[in-house]
This record gives C-alpha cells, structure tokens and sequence, in this order.
C-alpha cells in the first residue's frame, strides 16, 4: 500500500507541474492574453502543486480503496466457493445411495473375500480423506489425481464387477500438471449415472492425456430414465475451472460421450 502512496504521490506531482506549464502556455503564447504573471514560474508552480496535490491524491486514494474494497469482495466470494466446493464434493461421496452400496458390498466381502473386504475399507477411507481435505488443496497434480482416481476406481470395479472396462493411456510425461481435484471422479460419476453398465454390456470408458489436457470418451448408451443434457457433476466442473479461467469442451462424436479437460497452469 505505502508503495502505492508513493507513486501516487511522485505521478501527481508530475501531472501538477504538466498543467501548469500547459496552463501557461494555453494563456500566454497561444490566447496571447497580454497579462504578466504576478508570480515567477518557480512560486506559481509551488502554489499550485500546493493547492491541488491533496485534491488529486485524495481522488486517488478513493479509487484505491473503493478497488481494494471489491478484491476483499472477490476474494471472499473465492472462499464461499471453495466451501460449497468441500460441501458438495462431500456430499457427492456421503449421499445415502453411494454410502448404501458400499456398505453393502462391504457386508458381502466380509464373508466372501476378507482380503478383498480389508482393500476395499481401505480404498473407502482414502476415498473419504481425499474429499475432506479438498478445502486445504482444491487442485491436484495429475499424479495425485490419478492416485485418488485409482483408489476410488477400484471401490467401483468391486461393485460393478465386470460392468465396466477402462482404458488410460500413458500419463506419466505430464504427471506435474494441475486439475481440479476429483475431475475424473466426477466424469465417471457422470458416466455411470446416463448410461447402461452391465457384464452383459459393460460400458467403455477411454481417457487419454496430451500437453493440452485429458480426454474422458465413453460409449454412449443411455439408460431409459435418464434424458440427454449437461448433468450436476459437468455442470460444477464448469464453475470450478471458470474460476481459473478455463472451459471445459463437451461434445458427442459419432456414438462417443467426450469431455476435455484443461490443464491449469
């Protein structure tokens, strides 16, 4: 702020003494006014440096408070944000239907597979970590991300069985790269919610990473209760990359749902 003042102060002084020679110039060379001044250059241009100094540094400083005034604004509009953020990436894991199911197929590996049971426990509370510290780190590194995502993709392969089959090409050269943190959660999510996934019909899923960003494609085939359009989970993705300046790019190719994701620098 004091850094502020003090270009304030030396850019005012400059633009004082500039209207004042202009001024003179304005009066005495082109009006030819015939008027001698009463004061030399030196006084007249001390006496008004004087007189209009405050004025300007005092216009100055409401603007820069006013502007001050609207960044404290956005700012905590950017924290409100990211708690609605935590609340519904939370509630998109805690909601009764997904806690339901995983309870359930918890219950089953308990007396089928007790290995399989103490992965799948495992797996959900790194899950349930994950999305309570997403306040704390709203973006993640694509290493990370994808760290989480096997987690959480393998919660989905215990209950879907063979309902889906994934494909993720090599990632690795861009593993630094920044995401919103649950990305692919989200888009899988999505995935699973508009379309058929069966054994019979498993549903196809390909995610692919250049320098640009991820490509997330799956097969379209949509359940008979869902209609076409832009779910919750597409919808927030859109909020939280506008907010860095990003757009998300939805489109259907040939019998292809896809959604490109940029990577946040």
């Amino acid at each position: 702020m004091y850094r502020h003042a003090s270009s304030l102060f030396v850019s005012n002084i400059l633009l004082c003494t500039l209207l004042y020679f202009a001024f003179n110039f304005i009066v005495t060379e082109i009006f030819d006014v015939g008027i001698k001044q009463s004061l030399s250059y030196k006084a007249g241009l001390i006496l008004n440096i004087t007189a209009n100094l405050p004025i300007l540094l005092i216009l100055d400083l409401l603007f820069y408070f006013q502007a001050e005034r609207k960044a404290i604004k956005a700012s905590e509009k950017a924290k409100r944000d990211m708690l609605m953020y935590q609340y519904n990436a939370l509630r998109a894991q805690v909601n009764p239907h997904f806690l339901f199911n995983s309870l359930n197929v918890l219950s089953s590996l308990i007396y089928e597979n007790q290995e399989q049971a103490n992965k799948y426990t495992k797996a959900l509370s790194q899950v349930y970590r994950q999305v309570l510290s997403v306040s704390k780190k709203p973006l993640n590194t694509l290493k990370e991300e994808m760290h989480f995502f096997r987690q959480y993709l393998f919660l989905m392969e215990i209950r879907f069985e063979n309902g889906f089959k994934i494909d993720i090409e090599p990632w690795e050269p861009w593993e630094h790269r920044k995401l919103v943190a649950f990305s692919f959660q989200l888009l899988l999510e999505n995935a699973f919610k508009h379309n058929v996934s069966s054994a019979a019909d498993p549903l196809l899923i390909y995610i692919s990473v250049d320098e640009h960003g991820i490509s997330f494609r799956n097969r379209i085939f949509l359940r008979n209760d869902i209609t076409k359009g832009e779910g919750i989970g597409l919808s927030f993705l859109n909020t939280q990359y506008d907010r860095y300046h990003k757009k998300l790019k939805i489109m259907e190719e040939q019998d292809e749902f896809v959604v490109k994701i940029p990577f946040i620098e």
